[in-house]
């Protein structure tokens, strides 16, 4: 199946209650919609963004430019006045930070996929919280095109610790995020 019949066909996609679907490098991914503690650490970082500056949107669909992907991040950070105020899709261009909470089964996804993705739609910041590993990974700098597409500048906090996210001008409060249990730590970043 073509790109554009990929992409017609994810528009068009209805995914079932309860689950929520992502188009990512022309492969349409379902996942369960997310857990009280992913839910909490999501309302807990758009909180900390003031809202007189930027706008923080949730379940906000991405365009990417030139690739067969349409992720839905967890949260999308533009600049207040920036972007449309209507449609299905905020383009990449707008973005300035982009943010992941990690759960059990997305760890690939968010250090790798997504990463290669929203590097080679050149957004300034990709946050990727990681409740698996007691974590914060500020990926800034994107270089590169395609899935050699990556960041150059890396900063990894622990929960407990402040949290700078430059591309934004704050210092995000992790204190209050929780940990995942019974979840295998991994090897990412």
């Amino acid at each position: 199946m073509s790109d554009r019949r990929i992409t017609k066909f994810f528009a068009e996609l209805e995914p079932p209650e309860g689950m929520r679907a992502e188009l990512l490098r022309a492969e349409i991914v379902l996942t369960v919609s997310p857990g009280l503690a992913h839910n909490a650490i999501v309302a807990t970082v758009q909180d900390q963004i003031p809202r007189q500056d930027w706008r923080r949107l949730q379940t906000q669909r991405v365009a990417i430019p030139e690739e067969p992907s349409e992720p839905q991040p967890d949260l999308v950070v533009i600049e207040r006045g920036a972007g449309p105020d209507d449609g299905r899709l905020m383009p990449a261009e707008v973005i300035t930070l982009l943010v992941e909470v990690v759960s059990a089964n997305s760890i690939h996804r968010d250090y790798s996929v997504k990463r290669s993705i929203y590097a080679a739609a050149n957004v300034p910041g990709y946050l990727i919280i990681d409740p698996v590993m007691a974590q914060c990974v500020l990926l800034t700098e994107p270089t590169g095109t395609g899935e050699d597409a990556d960041y150059r500048w890396r900063r990894i906090t622990k929960f407990g610790d402040l949290t700078p996210l430059e591309p934004i001008g704050i210092e995000l409060d992790t204190s209050e995020f929780a940990t995942y249990e019974k979840v295998r730590p991994h090897r990412y970043p």
